[in-house]
């Protein structure tokens, strides 16, 4: 067999259990698909709950504490990412791609970085620039892809901002983007956008990974591409008509839906009521980072258009699964559906996300279909998007260019009695997001989870067999004081190759 082509596809802040085959209201029948034919892990978590370090950590393969992104508004070391899985397939002879959201880099900084994601400095690249870029020999890329902010205008902005404005009507588009074209009774960030889905860029993300299959890439040479939706990221503000595919009425409610912090570690209740450390950007962090509690009515709206920002990108997923089929690569491609992290989407009162790792934040989808992969298969060992670095370097006799924290799923993928003991997730939280410095540490098993501040020593941890909805804090019960233990080994094997503190140059 030839080394596969690799296809990993990515939306932002989806939770693990929305997709339809997970038994939520939610219409995925393409990624539902795409689990029946490879195998679906139902205990993968994010190595950091932020977007930033999460998205330097798959693309490095290491932990945020020692690529160096340990916060939001940490630009990536670009000789680290560089040595990343895209710039060690490159040195292995594959054609390495990038489409959509990449946020390697800070797009919200107080001075030009000169990097292309700064928003103050991407007018200095011109419009024939497609990369390099941490590794990836070809992108097409967007700035931010969340619309509280609009689409930069020329020379600002890249590939996507470009195409939003070319014919003169993107002030127009603007507008149509921020319509509510209906009630969504009060619901925080929710619309529906009256943008058509032609200029939208989830439909954009999706053209451009297909206009490259169909007449960019090289025929004779293996791909490894990165195809990265925005969505279903806040502002919730799915377009019409995918705003209207769920009954609000309809959709499902989270059982636990009421804010409390008895029980819990201190800094969940500073979190939510610290002011933000950033005083250039606090109103910014306070109106668009924190969601106040809503109402039942007012999460269903929430959760409605969530479903229906996914089931959007379901729809564009199954249009890429069908270039694919076209180009005749569905026995030769491993293809991959993750999410850089999740949402609480109402969890404990919660929505969006912060230093709180209950399961809706901290889980992500994983999917995996390819040559050897198993069908249908369903493992619930503890996996990270960590691992998916050294699986490609593993499919495509690759060697790694840096130290990886992770390790090969293939075993997982084609054998049903391989093993995972846990997975790793961190957070070097700033002051200047929620107002408050954390240093969070999580471990995930199959059956339980801890998280632990070092700067304080306070934590949390639940039992998931018999408290899945993490209602009660065992941390300091002494009845689970060995399983603490066992726990605290775990998050003390992780190397010791961490950075510094860096300096922020932005927000996010």
């Amino acid at each position: 067999m030839t080394r596969p082509n690799i296809l990993l596809i990515s939306a932002d802040q989806q939770r693990a259990d929305c997709l339809g085959f997970m038994g939520r209201k939610v219409k995925t029948p393409h990624l539902d698909r795409l689990a029946r034919e490879g195998t679906h892990f139902t205990s993968c978590i994010t190595p950091s709950v932020v977007c930033q370090p999460a998205r330097a950590s798959i693309l490095t393969g290491q932990l945020c504490r020692t690529h160096g992104v340990h916060d939001n508004g940490i630009d990536l070391d670009p000789e680290v990412g560089e040595k990343g899985w895209a710039g060690a397939l490159s040195a292995a002879g594959y054609q390495t791609s990038f489409f959509g959201k990449a946020h390697f880099s800070t797009y919200h900084t107080y001075d030009p970085t000169g990097t292309p994601e700064c928003l103050q400095s991407s007018h200095r690249y011109p419009d024939d620039w497609n990369g390099p870029y941490m590794g990836f020999q070809h992108l097409e890329i967007m700035l931010v892809g969340h619309n509280w902010w609009p689409p930069e205008k020329p020379p600002a902005g890249h590939h996507y901002e470009r195409f939003f404005h070319a014919d003169g009507q993107g002030d127009e588009k603007i507008k149509l983007y921020w319509e509510n074209a209906g009630d969504t009774q009060g619901a925080a960030q929710t619309w529906h956008s009256r943008l058509p889905t032609a200029w939208h860029n989830t439909s954009w993300t999706a053209d451009r990974f297909i206009e490259w299959m169909r007449h960019g890439r090289d025929t004779d040479t293996p791909f490894a591409t990165w195809v990265s939706f925005p969505d279903p990221h806040h502002p919730f503000d799915c377009p019409e008509p995918w705003s209207r595919l769920h009954d609000p009425d309809e959709v499902d409610l989270p059982e636990n839906r009421t804010r409390n912090f008895e029980g819990k570690p201190w800094w969940h209740k500073a979190a939510l009521e610290n002011e933000p450390g950033d005083k250039k950007f606090a109103e910014v962090r306070k109106a668009y980072s924190r969601i106040p509690p809503q109402t039942d009515e007012q999460l269903r709206e929430i959760i409605a258009n969530t479903y229906g920002q996914i089931a959007y990108i379901d729809h564009e997923v199954g249009r890429i699964l069908t270039v694919l089929n076209q180009a005749g690569l569905d026995d030769n491609t491993i293809v991959i559906y993750i999410s850089d992290h999740g949402d609480w989407l109402g969890d404990h009162g919660l929505i969006l996300k912060g230093p709180m790792h209950y399961e809706g934040l901290l889980r992500v989808p994983m999917i995996v279909r390819g040559p050897g992969v198993r069908a249908g298969a369903a493992v619930d060992q503890p996996v990270s998007t960590l691992d998916l670095g050294p699986t490609f370097f593993d499919y495509g006799a690759a060697s790694p260019l840096q130290t990886q924290h992770g390790s090969s799923l293939r075993p997982l993928l084609e054998t049903p009695d391989a093993t995972r003991a846990f997975a790793l997730n961190e957070w070097g939280l700033l002051p200047g997001r929620v107002g408050v410095a954390l240093e969070l540490r999580t471990v995930r098993t199959r059956t339980h989870k801890m998280t632990v501040d070092l700067n304080s020593g306070a934590g949390e941890l639940y039992d998931l067999e018999n408290d899945p909805d993490e209602m009660t804090n065992l941390f300091d019960d002494p009845a689970a004081a060995s399983i603490r233990a066992e726990l605290e080994g775990h998050i003390a094997s992780r190397p010791n190759d961490m950075r510094p503190d860096a300096v922020p140059v932005g927000t996010a």
